[in-house]
């Protein structure tokens, strides 16, 4: 596997959450967390991001243990630092303290230069009924599909 076709997505996010704005930030990662990650054995299930001290952290994000690594391996679900600009910082500390918002992981990447980079958003929690609306969308665009396809 190319490490450029590393996109690991986070699908329950966009279903639970209305996105209302989006972030790409970097990623400070250890030597055996970047070789697992290009391996493609990494998970967005689960996370979440939060500001603490001026700084985002990302909490619960899965990278599975490399295999070739030897005592100085990494834990797998540790809390990792998000490289974002002051403005940014201040944007998500701002937005993330109202009621009924979040700061979601969408998906995480390996940019041209090589490196890894986590796309955040900011959620607000869907209802059950808006997630209904969303299923019911899906099944037409799959139906709208079938129907195209003969």
């Amino acid at each position: 596997m190319n490490a450029k076709d590393i996109n690991i997505k986070n699908r329950r996010a966009s279903f639970d959450y209305a996105i209302t704005d989006t972030f790409t930030a970097g990623i400070v990662l250890t030597g055996t967390e970047i070789k697992s990650i290009r391996q493609g054995k990494a998970s967005l299930v689960d996370t979440f991001c939060f500001v603490n001290n001026g700084e985002v952290w990302v909490k619960n994000m899965y990278i599975a243990e490399y295999f070739y690594g030897t005592y100085n391996n990494h834990a797998e679900r540790r809390d990792r630092k998000l490289l974002l600009n002051k403005k940014e910082i201040a944007k998500l500390e701002k937005n993330g303290k109202e009621t009924g918002f979040t700061i979601v992981p969408l998906r995480l990447f390996i940019n041209e230069r090589g490196l890894a980079k986590l796309v955040i958003g900011i959620g607000r929690g869907k209802k059950e009924y808006d997630k209904r609306q969303s299923i019911k969308e899906r099944e037409d665009k799959r139906s709208m599909a079938r129907l195209f396809e003969k």
